[in-house]
């Protein structure tokens, strides 16, 4: 009885069998889809900023930093860039490197504009600053930096002199090539910012080295005489100064003085002249003695009467 039982139930494991394949693999293809659809969940994390493209075409040419889905791949793409990160590029030559034993940079050569050969070495620092642009528009990024900034440092220091650039212009280049070069890769659409352009050396070429060593010591000995000489002219000048201010105003006083001697004079003289006009014989009289009793006793005196007498006591009185 139980080998009948059996085969009765052996047509439906038969027909179980194949559906239950089916919804297995039902069940695969849609955890496949389900994995796939999530593939299209992405991070940006808070340095970075990304770029969606679907098939090639930019469809968010920015995507700021959190969670984020798009469409599964192949059908889009992200694609992730550190917008923060500074990125160092040297022209002129690379930094030395103790490992590999080499110590001297390559020598990047400009001429000035009094027709003087100097090497040079800049240092650029620059980011992301357009995403798409920098990851799509040019196909070199670094290259194109090096290329702008080279250019219009040349165009820069052939409008200047070497003592200029070596001294004073300096920092005016820096800026002026930063500036310009931002200009072109603005204009260009390469998505980068240039963040400093640094003048690291400057120097002339082994050749003229001595030269310039002796042009820049008499330079250096000719701007502490220069120097010394002003020290000098602002201690001697203020004191000059000082003095002459002093001389004119005792000039001043005396000049007032004076006018004020004189007008006092002149209106003593006033009023003895109104008082003369009164009584003219009189006042004559008594101005003539009060004038000699000023003089007289400051003058050596010789008193001789009618007859022709000397009064010697007087004379001995007035020795």
């Amino acid at each position: 009885m139980s080998a009948p039982g059996t085969a009765l139930f052996e047509p439906e494991r038969r027909l179980a069998g194949p559906e239950a394949g089916a919804t297995q693999r039902r069940r695969v293809m849609i955890g496949v889809a389900v994995v796939w659809l999530l593939s299209g969940l992405y991070i940006v994390r808070a340095d970075q900023q990304a770029v969606v493209t679907r098939f090639g075409r930019v469809v968010e040419p920015r995507v700021m930093p959190g969670i984020h889905l798009a469409l599964p791949w192949p059908l889009e793409r992200v694609t992730k860039l550190k917008v923060q990160q500074l990125q160092r590029l040297v022209i002129g030559g690379a930094v030395g490197d103790g490992v590999t034993g080499r110590s001297e940079p390559l020598i990047s050569q400009f001429l000035t504009g009094d027709q003087n050969l100097f090497h040079m070495r800049v240092v650029v620092q620059y980011s992301v600053g357009v995403p798409a642009d920098y990851l799509f528009q040019s196909e070199n990024v670094t290259r194109v930096v090096q290329d702008l900034v080279e250019s219009e440092l040349a165009r820069r220091l052939a409008l200047r002199g070497v003592d200029a650039v070596l001294t004073t212009e300096k920092a005016a280049i820096q800026e002026e090539v930063r500036a310009a070069a931002q200009k072109l890769l603005n204009d260009y659409r390469s998505g980068v910012l240039l963040a400093s352009v640094n003048i690291e050396s400057a120097a002339p070429p082994p050749e003229a080295a001595d030269a310039f060593r002796d042009v820049a010591s008499a330079r250096a000995d000719s701007a502490r005489i220069v120097d010394e000489a002003h020290g000098y002219a602002n201690t001697i000048v203020p004191r000059a100064r000082g003095e002459a201010q002093q001389m004119l105003e005792v000039s001043h006083a005396y000049r007032q003085r004076k006018i004020n001697e004189a007008e006092g004079d002149a209106a003593r003289f006033t009023q003895v002249a109104v008082e003369y006009a009164k009584a003219s014989q009189v006042n004559g009289r008594r101005l003539y003695a009060e004038t000699m009793e000023q003089v007289l006793p400051k003058i050596r005196k010789l008193i001789v009467d009618k007859n022709g007498n000397l009064d010697l006591t007087i004379v001995r009185k007035a020795q």
